[in-house]
Formats: C-alpha cells, sequence, structure tokens
C-alpha cells in the first residue's frame, strides 16, 4: 500500500464495534492449544500478530478451525504437542515470541522460533535469563538474546523471580514454564502489569494466585477447553476515544470494549485531562469486565503521567500524545523508557513525527514533554511499520489543518485491519 492521505474533519459520529483484544486473543489461542477438550474462541482478533501465534499452534501439531472470527481449537494437551519440522515464525509478534518461549520451556524437543527484522531486534533477555535459571536450554544471537532463539526444553524447577520492569509478556512466559516445572513458580513485579494471563488461566481450570503485584503458580497444572468470548480492544478503541473528545462534533459510541483495570489507564489520563467519556453496561464475561463508552468533545488540559499508571496505558501512549498536542498547558509523560523496544523506539518516532506535524514535543530519556496548541499543521508522517504510529498519524490527520499523508499505513493491520474503513463511516 502506498501512503494514505487522511483529511481534516469537523465531526464524527456514530456506533462503532472495536475488533476483539489482541492479548486475550493471544492467550486464548495459546492456552486453548494447551487444553484438553475443545476450545471455542469468538471475536477472535484476525490481525497479523494473532495468526502468527494460531500458525504456530499448527506447527506444533494443534488442529484449529476458524470461520470469520470464530476460532475452534482441538486441544490435547501439551503433552501431545509434536516437534515442528520448520522454524516457527512468530512475525511481529513479541507477544508470540515470549508466551511461546514460556509454554515450550519445558517441552521434550528442539525448537527454534524467529520474526521478521523489527522482532529479531528485541531484546528477549528478560524472558530468556529465567527460562534457563529454571531449566531450560536456550541459544541464539548475541548470547541468547536476539531471536533466532532455539529452545531444547528441560526438566524445569520452580523459581522465584523479581522483575525489574513490569511485562506482562515476560510474567506470563514466566507463569507458563511454571506449570511445566516442580514446585512453585513466582513472579514480583515492581507494579502490576495487565492480567489477562492470570484471569484466563484460572477459566481454563489452573489454580494461579495473585496478590499485589506478585503472582504464583504450582507445576501440574492442567487445562480445559472453553469457551472465550473476547471483548473489544480497548487499545483500539483509544483511536476512537482521542478522536471524538477532540473533534468540531458530535458522539462516538463504542460497544462491547475490554475494561480490565489493569488496561483502563486511558480511560482515567483522558478524563483527568477533562474528556467527557461515560461507561455503561459494565459487565464480567469470561472473566474480563466490559462495557460501552461513549465520548463526546471536550476542551483537554495537559496533565503528567508516570509510576504506576505507565503499565496501564503502555500501547495507548502514541495516541495519548496527540491528544496532548492539542490540550491547553504542558503534558509529561516520564517512566515509559520500555516504549524503546517496541515495534519502533516509539519515544524517537512520536517525537520526531508529532514535530514534523507542527507540534512541539520533547524528547526525554524515559518519555516526552508536550506543549498543547490550539491547531495542529499537519503534513507527512511515516509509520515505520509500527501499527500504533500509523493510527496515531491518522487520527492526527484527522484533527489537523492540512491532514497527513502516512506512509506505511498498512500497518494498522497487525491490530486492526479495518481501521481505515471505520474511519470513514463515522468522520464527517
Amino acid at each position: 500500500m502506498q501512503g494514505v492521505y487522511v483529511k481534516p474533519v469537523s465531526g464524527a459520529k456514530g456506533e462503532i464495534r472495536v475488533p476483539g483484544d489482541k492479548s486475550i486473543s493471544h492467550r486464548a489461542a495459546l492456552f486453548g492449544g494447551m487444553a484438553h477438550g475443545e476450545t471455542h474462541v469468538s471475536n477472535f482478533l484476525l490481525g497479523q500478530d494473532c495468526l502468527s501465534t494460531l500458525r504456530c499452534l499448527n506447527q506444533l501439531g494443534v488442529s484449529w478451525e476458524r470461520q470469520g472470527t470464530e476460532v475452534w481449537i482441538r486441544g490435547e494437551g501439551m503433552d501431545a504437542w509434536q516437534e515442528p519440522v520448520d522454524v516457527l515464525d512468530a512475525g511481529n509478534s513479541g507477544t508470540t515470541m515470549r508466551l511461546m518461549l514460556g509454554v515450550l520451556a519445558g517441552s521434550p524437543f528442539a525448537v527454534t522460533l524467529t520474526g521478521d527484522a523489527s522482532l529479531r531486534s528485541r531484546p528477549m533477555r528478560r524472558v530468556t535469563d529465567p527460562l534457563r535459571q529454571m531449566g531450560a536450554q536456550i541459544i541464539g544471537r548475541q548470547g541468547g538474546t536476539l531471536a533466532p532463539l532455539t529452545m531444547e526444553g528441560g526438566q524445569l524447577q520452580g523459581q522465584t523471580f523479581r522483575t525489574t520492569v513490569p511485562s506482562a509478556q515476560v510474567k506470563s512466559a514466566i507463569i507458563l514454564a511454571g506449570l511445566r516445572a516442580s514446585g512453585e513458580t513466582r513472579v514480583l513485579e515492581p507494579a502490576l502489569s495487565r492480567d489477562h494471563s492470570e484471569r484466563m488461566l484460572r477459566g481454563f481450570g489452573v489454580e494461579v494466585q495473585s496478590l499485589g503485584t506478585e503472582s504464583w503458580v504450582r507445576g501440574g497444572g492442567r487445562l480445559t477447553g472453553q469457551t472465550v468470548l473476547v471483548p473489544g480492544d480497548i487499545s483500539s478503541a483509544a483511536f476512537f476515544l482521542v478522536l471524538g473528545s477532540l473533534v468540531g462534533s458530535g458522539e462516538l459510541i463504542l460497544k462491547d470494549v475490554g475494561v480490565n483495570p489493569t488496561r483502563t489507564g486511558i480511560l482515567d489520563v483522558l478524563q483527568g485531562m477533562g474528556a467527557d467519556i461515560e461507561l455503561s453496561d459494565v459487565l464480567d464475561v469470561c472473566g474480563e469486565p466490559r462495557a460501552t463508552l461513549r465520548v463526546r468533545p471536550s476542551r483537554l488540559k495537559g496533565i503528567e503521567i508516570g509510576g504506576p499508571m505507565i503499565p496501564r496505558l503502555i500501547d495507548e501512549i502514541p495516541i495519548l500524545a496527540v491528544a496532548a498536542c492539542f490540550a491547553e498547558g504542558e503534558t509529561v509523560i516520564r517512566d515509559a523508557a520500555e516504549l524503546r523496544i517496541k515495534e519502533s523506539d516509539r519515544i524517537r518516532s512520536v517525537a520526531d513525527g508529532l514535530n514534523a506535524l507542527g507540534a512541539k514535543v520533547e524528547e526525554l530519556p524515559d518519555g516526552l514533554r508536550i506543549h498543547g496548541q490550539p491547531t495542529l499543521r499537519g503534513g507527512y508522517a511515516n509509520s515505520l511499520g509500527d501499527h500504533r504510529l500509523a493510527m496515531a498519524w491518522a487520527i492526527a490527520g484527522l484533527l489537523s489543518e492540512e491532514g497527513v499523508s502516512v506512509e506505511n499505513m498498512e500497518a494498522a493491520e497487525v491490530s486492526y485491519p479495518d481501521f481505515l474503513t471505520v474511519i470513514k463511516q463515522v468522520a464527517k
């Protein structure tokens, strides 16, 4: 796809159902493949990352079929997994690679995992080091810290790990390895990361304990196939929450959006900035809370963000930075150095991209300082292959004076394949 020009609009109105949650879709597929019996997943995200998880499961001997966003996985337990005849390709998906490493750490065969150029550059030490300590044998580039990674499973021994950075992927990989380890495996985080794995494993019949920022599991847990209804992804909803807050007129209603409290930092921050966002129809389905979100235009004010709030909105910082460009006063984001090792260096990429569009953004070592102003000129922005940036630049175009030409807009297909179609439906 060539560059896409996104023209400015004066209003946005309509009802939206955002795609299924990416984190939950990954886990539903993976846990279904680990379980005994059939797992039926509804509203599965058809983005490229989640499809990578399904393809890897197929190579491991797990059978599944898909019709639209419905997926049926016929699990026979982890002991039925087979040694793959080829390398497992996680594509651009860090979740696929890191969670697969955890599951496969106790398998009685060797497996090699790789990904695209972006994923091969992302550090894996925070996963590979604890898995090695538990007994897995892992080799790869730069001392086994970069993919491709080859793992030969071993007899795992439960350990206690105190992580330095809150990360759901790292925590989940360790817990999943703990299912095949002897004894107890514990993870203590400096702040609470998203807890989808813990919630879903309980739904599949595994006794996972959590208290504050600590989670632990005993080896030998058996998963039983379940029905999983995936809520809409709040990370995808965030783009429309910002659009609805800053556009000139209208009202957007987002149905069935996941509002897990470990993920709702974007709601707390936008409301703290003055956004007019209402929640209704809140209910719990399959262990995950969900709600209808209604957003209307408002005037935003700058805010300071850091500390325990960051893990609750780490993926939403690019679009939050767009919102801050239009807010009155200054917005400061700190403690977000983790953004430098995402699909791109999102701190630098966001600062460079927004400044090119006429914003006033300073790059900090661990975040951003954004000086709000009444308007954003627009111009040209490149997603650099990062889906969050692609969609953030598109929203910036809708809110700008001149519009934005977004290069590599196809990157949005990783998490929101119909993003541009939905924009055309609601933007006026």
